[in-house]
């Protein structure tokens, strides 16, 4: 860099990158409608500076999408302030959740309704008053609506019934007035939300009876929570057509009158709550709640009766609450014997006779609670492990015994260390479940309906932490460990646990980490074993924040706008710099394809060429030999384009696949650096493990987990020797679905993979899929990068034809490849077939027949949910992406098509090829890319249909 000229020209560079940086990539609008709401809000995100939340950096807790800003995500960060009407002009706003900002107050602005493409709303756990705006009825995308924990008043707007796409209503812990709106002649109301899962109403002060044309049979209830309002009159024999219900919580109100007789005809109610109500006539017959786990008909006027008969039919019940029923007689000792009783509590009642346990073979109680009855004998069975209480009752009369005192409080529960000894911990510090000292991001965790009984329950608490690190885990989000302290009920029976996430790898969060989990907790992805019931999270304020610095906004912000009059100065000079400098990258990347090696050796050589890296092994030659068997033949699970694919096994046993370029492969030193550097920096349970690489002896290799299964092509081909059922098919559809939701939406920077189909969704031994070969990926934010335009590449058929005509690269074009995927999955063909492309095909069929472009193998069986599996791809590959869904919301739909299929999608199938059909067909291994056909612009025009 000796001459005059060179030095010249990295002077202009400099001030040219400065001229870059302050070109906005926002829109305009939506930068000035974001910066208004900062200058009324405080306390936001350090990382709030300069006129551009797209830009590179980008403003934490703001998501973009082709300049436009589509999701404001700030839980638990501690701001405060107001939402102004600014916020109606972020037209594509998408999500926008500010939940557990106890400092949000005001009112919510009737503007809102100008976000006409806003799907999710979460405000819970803020401060706004005044009434719920009527304008949220206009929002036809809405899907997730939850402003719990606040203080509004005023009553339910029957508009809200417009919202034929709401999955999750809740409006809980308000000062909510009036009645529950239905539909009229001239007005909406909620009866019309027959998609709506989940009414979630307590803790208001709803009055008036509870309409009987609430309900109907088309519903899709599954949690109906009235809970703690000031209802009266009759429960509704409406509820008994809610086939889909799981929790029924009507108590604590002023109910009234009999209960009706068909609310025995849902199947699958697990909560049933209708204590501390008014309710009068005999004990209902539940005899057709087969599905309970817990029951509490607890302080109502029912006429006196003996104990029902109904109970043996109840074989999950874990909770029996019956307290002041008017229950005369002697309880039946066989009560005591239902396999999964844990509680039993049947205070202050008329029971008499003797109480017998003596044949009592149920291990799984803790509790019988029969205090304030008239028992005079007690049969006990030697050894019983559980707390008895019948104090009160004339067997205690003059007698001490254990059993004979009241209910003691439960001991206070924490969760133990996982086998490890905790340190002493310094400063605010907490020692983790894993031993760990570090600062957690704390919350309450409120179950609504739990059937967990005591407070104690370690074995319970335990299922909850893992099935939430099971998921967390599965969203990628940087948390080590769960901690669970604190537990207590509250009045209305909430079961309120304290909450600790631990970060990962390092001893604090930074604010993308605290944001991204409390969003997890906040938009309900977590699901929970389903005795836990339906629950709510409270993020507390963090403050803890890795790597934040102290200087001021202003001086920030003079910074840039300094570098943008410099910028403008030099304009001229900085054009001429970038054509000097497009010229010279040409021939440097002429150079480098010339050059396919990007580190002749050693690895550790310092480069620019050396692939970054977070973690990943660097293998050395030698090594890599040893453990294929010196590259043997028998090892050689295929071959394509990029070299040869082999089988090997690490020292530790655990087996991999070796990529190993051949000189002068199509892959080229570009795709293989991106590919380490991307696979190196994303874990997943559905993207497949980089394990390392190996630079050494110039070969170019890539060492992955080996995959044993092969990919969807294969599996929809036949040519793995399996077939899938529709019940896998959808699984796979949502494991693909979540791995690539965790890349667009998860990964910092996010990833774009750019070659989305069958053949890069590998099955592993339990046909769980797996995201797979990263060679043309992108990363959204890389700095290189001003533009995401790009030279086209992909896979004919799978192009998003937006893509192909702009250049232009965005999530929005896997969406595309992704939907062609799913018509796939339906129909096992391939994109294009015999000159018909697949999305035209079946375009046409939704017209007419879809049978006649089904697989053949699944025709004659029961096909749940396919309609809507192919509206959901037929949507995917809309023509623009403005019009296709994110993957965040396509995970969402699977989720709702399994549900409807009677599928779980939290459970991981145990299902292994081994119980499928098999047959002797050849196994192509899923890292061949013998299919790998990369095109260019030039090539595709020929060949991409219009549709």
């Amino acid at each position: 860099m000796g001459s005059t000229r060179e030095l010249i020209f990295l002077v202009l560079i400099c001030m040219q990158s400065q001229l870059i940086y302050v070109q906005s990539q926002t829109n305009h609008l939506d930068a000035s409608a974001l910066k208004a709401l900062q200058n009324v809000w405080k306390n936001t995100p350090p990382s709030w500076v300069g006129s551009d939340p797209c830009g590179n950096p980008s403003w934490e807790g703001i998501g973009c999408t082709n300049s436009r800003i589509v999701s404001i995500t700030l839980a638990s960060m501690g701001i405060s302030g107001r939402l102004t009407g600014d916020i109606a002009s972020l037209a594509e706003l998408d999500t926008l959740d500010l939940s557990n900002n106890k400092g949000m107050m005001g009112t919510i602005p009737p503007s809102i309704e100008n976000l006409k493409k806003l799907s999710i709303l979460i405000l819970k756990g803020c401060s706004f008053s005044g009434p719920i705006p009527d304008t949220l009825g206009s929002l036809e995308r809405l899907s997730f609506l939850s402003l719990t924990s606040n203080s509004l008043s005023g009553s339910i707007p029957p508009s809200l019934g417009n919202l034929n796409r709401l999955q999750w209503l809740d409006f809980a812990e308000n000062k909510l007035t009036g009645t529950i709106p239905v539909s009229t002649a001239t007005s909406p109301g909620l009866d019309l939300l027959i998609n709506t899962k989940h009414f979630h109403f307590g803790g208001n002060q709803l009055n008036g009876t509870i309409p009987l044309t609430l309900f109907n049979s088309n519903m899709t209830l599954i949690h109906l929570l009235f809970e703690n309002n000031q209802l009266t009159g009759s429960i509704p024999s409406t509820i008994g057509l809610l086939s889909n219900l799981e929790v029924l919580r009507l108590d604590r109100n002023r109910l009234s009158g009999t209960v009706p007789p068909n609310i025995r005809n849902l199947p699958i109610v697990h909560e049933f709550y209708l204590s501390n109500n008014q309710l009068t006539g005999p004990i209902p017959n539940l005899e057709g709640l087969t599905a309970l786990h817990s029951l509490d008909l607890s302080n109502n006027s029912f006429n006196t009766e003996s104990f029902p008969s109904w109970y043996s039919s109840f074989s999950s019940l874990m909770t029996l609450a019956m307290e002041n029923t008017q229950l005369t007689g002697q309880v039946p000792a066989a009560v005591f014997s239902l396999p999964q009783l844990q509680s039993v509590v049947l205070r202050n009642n008329e029971l008499n006779g003797t109480l017998d346990l003596s044949s009592n073979s149920n291990s799984q109680l803790e509790l019988v609670d029969l205090q304030n009855n008239s028992i005079a004998g007690f049969t006990e069975r030697p050894g019983i492990g559980f707390q008895i209480i019948l104090a009160e009752n004339p067997v205690c009369e003059g007698v001490e015994r254990t059993y004979c005192i009241p209910l003691q409080s439960n001991p206070p529960f924490s969760s133990p260390p996982n086998n490890c000894i905790p340190p002493t911990c310094s400063d605010d510090q907490v020692s983790s479940p894993n031993c760990r000292c570090a600062y957690p991001f704390t919350g309450n965790f409120t179950l609504r309906a739990p059937s967990i009984v005591g407070l104690g329950n370690s074995s319970l608490y335990s299922e909850l932490q893992s099935s939430m690190m099971s998921s967390f885990t599965s969203f990628g989000l940087p948390v080590d460990s769960v901690s669970i302290s604190n537990p207590i009920r509250n009045t209305d029976n909430y079961l309120i646990l304290k909450l600790g996430f631990f970060p990962f790898g390092t001893d604090r969060f930074n604010r993308t980490g605290i944001y991204s989990t409390a969003f997890t907790l906040n938009n309900q992805m977590f699901k929970p074993p389903v005795i836990f019931g339906p629950y709510l999270f409270g993020g507390e304020q963090y403050i803890h924040f890795q790597g934040e610095g102290s200087g001021s906004r202003k001086s920030n912000t003079g910074i840039i706008v300094g570098a943008a009059i410099g910028g403008f100065v030099l304009v001229m000079l900085s054009i001429l710099a970038g054509v000097y400098a497009f010229r010279q990258k040409k021939k440097a990347e002429k150079s480098d394809e010339q050059n396919n090696h990007f580190a002749s050796g050693n690895p550790g050589k310092s480069s620019s060429r050396i692939p970054q890296l977070k973690g990943t092994k660097a293998f050395t030659f030698e090594e890599v030999k040893k453990y294929s068997n010196n590259f043997s033949e028998a090892n050689d699970i295929g071959s394509g384009g990029y070299g040869k694919v082999y089988r090997g096994t690490l020292p530790s046993g655990e087996m991999i696949a070796i990529k190993r370029a051949m000189k002068g492969s199509i892959q080229g030193a570009i795709e293989f650096k991106s590919e380490i550097e991307l696979l190196s920096r994303v874990h997943h349970k559905n993207v497949v493990s980089l394990v390392g690489y190996c630079l050494d002896q110039s070969e170019e290799m890539l060492v992955y987990e080996y995959i044993p299964n092969g990919s969807l092509r294969d599996s929809l081909s036949g040519q793995s020797g399996f077939r899938l059922d529709w019940a896998r098919r959808l699984q796979v559809a949502l494991g693909a679905a979540r791995g690539l939701q965790y890349l667009h939406e998860l990964v910092n920077p996010a990833i774009i993979h750019r070659d989305i189909k069958s053949d890069n969704i590998l099955l592993d031994s339990r046909l769980n899929a797996k995201v797979a070969d990263f060679g043309l990926s992108k990363a959204f934010g890389d700095p290189d990068q001003t533009h995401i335009i790009t030279q086209v590449k992909g896979t004919i058929g799978y192009v998003d034809p937006e893509y192909y005509t702009t250049n232009q690269l965005t999530e929005k074009s896997d969406v595309y490849s992704f939907g062609v995927m799913l018509l796939e999955l339906v129909t096992a063909k391939q994109p294009i077939e015999k000159g018909k492309y697949i999305v035209r095909e079946v375009r046409q069929r939704m017209e007419n027949n879809i049978q006649e472009v089904i697989d053949p193998l699944l025709l004659g069986k029961t096909l749940n949910g396919l309609e809507k599996f192919v509206d959901v791809a037929l949507r995917c590959v809309k023509e623009t992406g403005a019009e296709r869904p994110t993957m965040g919301q396509v995970v969402k739909e699977i989720e709702n098509i399994m549900q409807l299929a009677g599928l779980n999608p939290e459970v991981e199938s145990t299902v292994t090829s081994a119980n499928y059909e098999w047959t002797s067909q050849a196994v192509n291994h899923p890292y061949s890319d013998e299919s790998l056909l990369l095109y260019n612009g030039s090539f595709l025009s020929s060949t991409l249909e219009p549709h």
